[in-house]
């Protein structure tokens, strides 16, 4: 039952993607909205469900995208992979795991969604990708970071209390 939050919260998530946050870009990039509500939440030591987030996740931004659902589930299954890791060993300093993981999940996505395009013949040049798409997109993905992981830091609070994790 608590699985059931992830359906609006993505739903509206991949909403404001495609209609607000597109349009707040920095050069050619901009932040991936989905992207961060799963690495934040996967980074909540409450959380049992992350791995459910990315599947949905998956499906909602694969349906909106003209990229292949593929794509989005090899990265979002991979940053919640990484954020699990990075919750068990660097509990102290939560921010810096989602700021890891934030790093480490745009790269990882843009060099995917690079090579995937490459390989059906679209001419990016690598230097201009990097320039002018990835590095934008990752100084607006670490902005929108710190609101994000503290609203699903709240919100894992919200739908996992203490009483019922003892």
């Amino acid at each position: 039952m608590r699985n059931i939050i992830a359906f609006p919260l993505l739903g509206l998530a991949v909403i404001l993607q495609s209609s607000l946050v597109s349009e707040i870009h920095l050069l050619q990039g901009y932040a991936d909205l989905p992207m961060l509500l799963i690495a934040a939440w996967a980074l909540q030591d409450r959380v049992d469900s992350a791995w459910h987030w990315a599947a949905v996740a998956c499906l909602f931004v694969g349906f909106i995208s003209s990229l292949s659902w593929v794509i989005f589930a090899i990265g979002y299954f991979g940053i919640v992979y990484i954020a699990r890791s990075l919750q068990k060993r660097v509990w102290q300093a939560p921010l810096l795991a989602m700021f890891s993981v934030v790093f480490i999940g745009t790269l990882f996505i843009h060099f995917l969604s690079f090579g995937v395009l490459s390989i059906l013949g679209t001419p990016f040049s690598f230097s201009d990708v990097a320039g002018l798409i990835t590095l934008p997109s990752l100084l607006l993905n670490m902005l929108f970071s710190i609101p994000i992981y503290t609203f699903m830091r709240d919100l894992s609070y919200w739908v996992y209390p203490a009483e019922v994790m003892e």
